[in-house]
């Protein structure tokens, strides 16, 4: 039996659309039905074969990895899911025995694996994935929220890695994950969450995600701004999702003393900064922040959504069949977009 994947078959840009042998669980291992697959910066990094894609990535492989989807058969030796459950995946196959694994931080496990860069991932009719890696959902949960929730997880992951009820926050680049961590920090009781962001499109989501104020920092001299909503003081929180070297080093400057900068956005070159005066004199926490974890992050997160807390429909603005995957490219390349999703099952 064969299904449709969307294949990075060449070390070039672009992808195709293939079909392939529906793959075959194992033991331990469960086949889900992929209802929904939506886009992350990763996947276009693949799609378009930069620099840190190609460095990492060994064609051909079935590209994407957020997923929402049902089991249809599981292998030998499943314990806690069977067939018709509804469910999300964790993306990050872990070792099981490094010291990271075995002092319970899998999330930073030293041999992970990626779905989608090292396994073949959902952009597909039908995939394969260790049960371990499963999250169970509701049936009435819709799949494009399932998988969401993995990009949703690291927005919850950066929120809740510090103190955030009562808190000012600044939230450096509304990409999906941003825009998810306004939602977050906005039921988790932070007292003023601003944003910035150079797309008008996204910056209007930011607002309707419950930010007080969103600003273009090609316009606004963002610690100015910052510091005239917080007294002079500057942010308690920065949540730094853009990676952009001058966005980073604003929101530093933005910071009141004692502060917490949590960075997860990826710089695509190195980052200077005042480390003696602006990071060491002023007692500032800078932490890294990847991925979620294992699955503290995920029971965050469900409760967040199931409490109704957080709604991120607002966020999901396009829906597109698989076999357009160029144009889901397209649009999340041209950023006049929240969450796009891909339907497999679509035609």
């Amino acid at each position: 039996m064969d299904m449709r994947a969307v294949v990075k078959t060449k070390a070039e840009p672009g992808a195709e659309l293939h079909k392939v042998p529906v793959p075959q669980p194992g033991p331990g291992e469960a086949l889900i039905e992929v209802r929904a697959a939506s886009i992350c910066g990763t996947d276009y990094h693949v799609y378009s074969w930069d620099e840190w894609a190609a460095a990492r990535v060994h064609p051909p492989r079935i590209m994407g990895h957020e997923t929402g989807g049902v089991i249809v058969e599981v292998g030998p030796g499943v314990r806690g899911f069977a067939v018709g459950d509804h469910v999300s995946v964790e993306t990050h196959v872990t070792c099981g025995h490094c010291h990271s694994c075995r002092t319970g931080q899998g999330h930073i496990c030293e041999n992970v694996e990626i779905l989608g860069i090292d396994h073949d991932g959902s952009f597909a009719q039908f995939m394969v994935m260790p049960a371990t890696n499963l999250w169970k959902n509701p049936p009435d949960m819709p799949f494009e929220v399932a998988a969401a929730q993995e990009p949703l997880g690291n927005a919850v992951h950066t929120v809740f890695a510090g103190e955030i009820t009562g808190k000012t926050v600044l939230i450096t680049g509304l990409g999906s994950i941003g825009l998810f961590a306004i939602g977050v920090a906005r039921a988790a009781g932070a007292d003023q969450i601003m944003a910035t962001e150079l797309s008008p499109y996204r910056r209007d989501l930011g607002l309707k995600m419950g930010a007080d104020a969103v600003f273009d920092p090609s316009q606004v001299d963002t610690v100015e701004a910052v510091r005239e909503r917080t007294r002079g003081e500057g942010v308690d929180v920065v949540l730094e999702m853009s990676g952009h070297p001058v966005a980073i080093r604003d929101a530093i400057r933005a910071c009141r003393m004692g502060a917490r900068v949590s960075l997860l956005g990826l710089p695509s070159q190195d980052v200077t900064m005042e480390l003696s005066e602006q990071v060491i004199m002023r007692g500032l926490t800078l932490q890294g922040i990847t991925g979620r974890r294992m699955f503290d992050t995920w029971y965050k997160t469900r409760s967040l959504l199931s409490t109704g807390k957080l709604d991120i429909a607002p966020l999901l603005t396009h829906r597109l069949p698989m076999t357009r995957y160029d144009e889901a490219m397209r649009i999340l390349h041209e950023g006049n977009c929240g969450k796009v999703v891909m339907l497999p099952q679509a035609e």
